[in-house]
């Protein structure tokens, strides 16, 4: 799980501050007031973890096609500022702990946090690492700096301690891979330095373990193909969604009524539509003997059976954010923008349910931004009947203040009042209605002053 991310000089941000992660991160605030841009730094780090080039610094997308596209890096830094810094913090599971030799004992210790931070220097012809460090608190530190024409120097502490360096070998100099990584020159500098290839794992794991979906689903379709493959995730506009529901249950034809209380996969995909008043039957079912499957819902009991091309959009855009949550695997991070896009207040507020069950019976993180009151007020309800507490919650209201992102944490306290509610925050509604009665006072007196 991301505990903590920062940055500096990345879009419209010139310095977020240290901006603490929970289970459930959400980021709420105007259109173009920087929302997107935190949740684009992590993906922008995923794609670079994911890229086969070890040369390139940032995968921006811009050369390789990925979850975003950010042009070049020249045209991600704030204004002309050339110096651009990245910073998360993570909690390490059993798969990828780092286990560090002590310099002076025959005892090893493991890490199960990590501090992450690069520093990067970007033209717009010339991008090189200037910095970057692996570290957890005063246990255990590597820090790699640039010295000049593409050479660094490395700085090993464990305990307070540097590791022995091989004998009769001279100081060399080596270079940084992505901007995250290390050369070979660097596990030779050192003795029983392989670990260094265990932090860029446990770097590359984590954002394996990270599953983004975009605002903007694909529509439903009349037929869906599936050849047995199992699928990572739904896709980025959950174009893989019913693929990933197929791989996930054992039985292809299901129906799942109001009654239904099954763990599988299938039923609970299809117990949250009906619970979010979406649908009363859910099923999916294989075109004879072909590689194509339709699906097939209910409005209400009453209502005639039809294809999900049929039913209004609200179901197909939120099919691939319930499949997401209960497919990936348990522990992962789920990045959602926008997941009430289309959908109805009532369904909106919904969500917010979905989202605090995956947290306690999957363990699953969900950072999302969203644009939907409705949403932040259930999650506000469940704060003060205790079903989600206040520190599996961090919330942010982002604002633009002369061309520069600001972030302020809403203060929720243990009735679910937000004691910092910001001006305007989903608009001026007192305001219209308001002004609603009041000119339509004025229209009542004018008409009653022409008859």
């Amino acid at each position: 799980m991301f505990t903590q991310i920062s940055m500096t000089n990345f879009k419209s941000w010139r310095e977020t501050g240290p901006i603490p992660m929970a289970p459930l991160t959400a980021f709420f605030g105007a259109n173009s007031s920087g929302k997107s841009s935190l949740l684009q730094m992590l993906l922008l780090l995923k794609q670079t973890a994911e890229s086969n080039d070890r040369k390139l610094v940032l995968n921006t997308g811009s050369i390789q096609t990925g979850y975003v596209n950010l042009g070049t890096a020249h045209e991600i830094t704030y204004g002309d500022e050339t110096e651009l810094s990245l910073s998360i913090q993570w909690q390490l599971n059993s798969q990828t702990e780092v286990v560090i030799p002590s310099p002076d004992t025959s005892m090893a210790q493991t890490i199960d946090s990590l501090h992450f931070e690069t520093n990067i220097h970007v033209e717009p012809q010339k991008i090189h690492v200037t910095s970057l460090k692996y570290q957890q608190g005063e246990a255990f530190s590597v820090e790699m700096d640039r010295k000049g024409n593409n050479q660094y120097t490395i700085r090993i502490s464990v305990q307070g301690n540097e590791p022995r360096r091989p004998r009769h070998r001279p100081r060399v100099y080596m270079r940084a891979e992505k901007c995250y990584g290390f050369s070979d020159e660097a596990l030779l500098y050192y003795q029983d330095a392989s670990y260094l290839r265990s932090l860029e794992f446990a770097f590359e794991r984590q954002f394996q373990n990270l599953h983004y979906l975009g605002p903007l689903r694909e529509y439903p379709q009349r037929a869906y193909p599936w050849g047995g493959e199992r699928p990572t995730n739904v896709g980025l506009k959950g174009e893989r969604a019913i693929s990933a529901l197929l791989a996930g249950k054992s039985d292809k034809v299901y129906k799942v009524s109001r009654k239904s209380k099954s763990n599988r996969l299938d039923a609970k995909i299809a117990q949250w539509l009906v619970d979010l008043n979406l649908a009363s039957s859910f099923r999916v079912e294989q075109i004879a003997d072909s590689a194509l499957y339709q699906v097939w819902l209910k409005r209400t009991e009453e209502s005639p059976e039809v294809l999900i091309t049929d039913m209004g959009i609200g179901v197909s855009q939120v099919l691939p954010v319930l499949v997401l949550c209960y497919y990936v695997p348990e522990g992962s991070t789920i990045i959602l923008e926008q997941p009430e896009l289309h959908l109805h207040p009532s369904v909106q507020a919904g969500l917010a349910d979905v989202f605090i069950d995956c947290l306690e019976k999957r363990g699953l993180q969900i950072i999302l931004e969203s644009h939907s009151e409705h949403l932040l007020r259930r999650l506000q309800r469940r704060i003060a009947e205790e079903t989600l507490a206040t520190d599996d919650a961090a919330l942010y209201f982002c604002e633009i203040c002369d061309a520069e992102s600001t972030l302020r944490t809403l203060d929720v306290d243990m009735f679910g009042n937000i004691r910092n509610w910001p001006e305007d925050f989903f608009g001026d509604l007192a305001g219209d209605i308001v002004q609603s009665v009041k000119s339509g006072l004025e229209r009542k007196l004018n008409s009653a002053h022409a008859v």
